[in-house]
């Protein structure tokens, strides 16, 4: 799905014009019927979070609450509200809502943040996971990593501004293609997107803890950029957290039994991501969620791998999927071998060990790079 830019004054977008609503107060409900207004409370709030109209009273430039991580960073990203256009919803989740716009001229991503009144476990949840998200992107510059701009809060809604990724998730470029019609080429160059910003997260000593197909963005220019930190934590803090975090398609098995785990996690996930590009489908097709994750975590089964994947590729995918955490590669590794076998699709070499048929000794070489890794370490599955 392409969703290209659109100007300041095109229709689609609306100021957030600067308006109050008054609110009739609701009659004291009896014991008998709480229950029933709670929930009438929690349906409202979500039309409300899918009304356009309502962020003009929830972003009132008067009562937000600019999002502070310390003095010094907030002049630095404060959400201007006065400058932010909010445009047509191109995505949405459980709690939250991702809106085209435009922000001091630039075309932008407002995802909205909805904090539940009702319950207080998941409000916070919601909160530290905004927190952290926060926290996290302002930090971080990689071109491989979506671009945090803005940040603001108020309550019931919280947002976040980043850059706009005209081409939508992986998934749906996926999702338009026809089974194993990627190239090699086209897998290798959003592999190493992928992985680039991955071992630039990692180096930060930041685990990801939900990568995946759907938290992975396309640009104008095809190029591949890591999203979505809300479920991200600082490798050293990550015991503090309880539960298992992120998407069971795509968890390592030691996440879904609630283990200790490292930043090896991200790895099965890329595993499992790089499975989804040779294949262009679903992983576990056919099962539900939790279907696969007991597959993975009891069975220690893994999506098939079709006979027509190169057997490179496919030797790096059940490394990076591997039951034992210490058998996975680094991301440093896996972008160091698939630079290697860019290089031999660029040079015209394919990827299999029938060295012997090439006579010069340069290219020997280079091939003998491609496949060192498939021919000196043992598949682990």
């Amino acid at each position: 799905m392409n969703f290209g830019r659109a100007s300041m004054g095109g229709s689609c977008f609306h100021a957030l014009r600067l308006r109050r609503f008054k609110s009739k107060p609701l009659p004291e409900p009896s014991s008998s019927s709480r229950a029933r207004l709670d929930s009438d409370l929690e349906n409202m709030e979500r039309r409300r979070f899918d009304s356009l109209e309502s962020w003009s009273m929830i972003l009132d430039s008067e009562n937000v609450e600019t999002w502070e991580a310390s003095k010094e960073d907030q002049e630095e990203w404060t959400a201007d509200l006065s400058q932010l256009f909010i445009g047509n919803k191109f995505a949405s989740g459980a709690h939250s809502r991702i809106y085209r716009g435009i922000y001091k001229q630039r075309a932008v991503a407002v995802k909205m943040v909805r904090i539940p009144t009702q319950d207080e476990e998941r409000r916070g949840l919601l909160e530290q996971q905004f927190k952290s998200e926060v926290a996290l992107l302002s930090r971080l510059f990689h071109r491989n990593i979506v671009q945090f701009i803005a940040a603001c809060k108020k309550p019931p809604v919280y947002c976040i501004i980043t850059e706009y990724m005209s081409q939508g998730t992986l998934r749906m470029y996926l999702n338009k293609k026809e089974p194993y019609s990627l190239s090699t080429e086209t897998i290798l160059r959003l592999a190493l997107d992928i992985s680039r910003g991955m071992e630039y997260l990692h180096s930060q000593g930041v685990i990801h803890r939900d990568l995946k197909s759907n938290n992975l963005l396309l640009n104008d220019e095809m190029r591949v950029k890591v999203a979505d930190f809300g479920t991200s934590c600082l490798e050293t803090r990550c015991r503090e957290t309880k539960g298992n975090m992120g998407t069971y398609r795509w968890m390592a098995p030691e996440m879904i039994k609630e283990k200790p785990y490292t930043r090896k996690v991200d790895v099965y996930s890329f595993g499992i991501v790089l499975w989804e590009l040779t294949t262009a489908l679903l992983p576990f097709q056919g099962m539900t969620p939790v279907q696969a994750a007991f597959a993975v975590a009891e069975k220690n089964e893994r999506p098939p791998l079709p006979a027509s994947c190169q057997p490179a590729l496919a030797h790096l995918i059940k490394r990076c999927w591997s039951a034992n955490p210490s058998k996975r590669p680094d991301f440093s590794d896996i972008v160091c071998t698939l630079e290697k076998y860019d290089e031999c699709v660029k040079e015209g070499l394919p990827l299999t060990h029938h060295s012997g048929l090439v006579s010069k000794n340069i290219i020997i070489e280079r091939l003998k790079g491609c496949v060192s890794m498939s021919s000196s370490i043992p598949v682990q599955a």
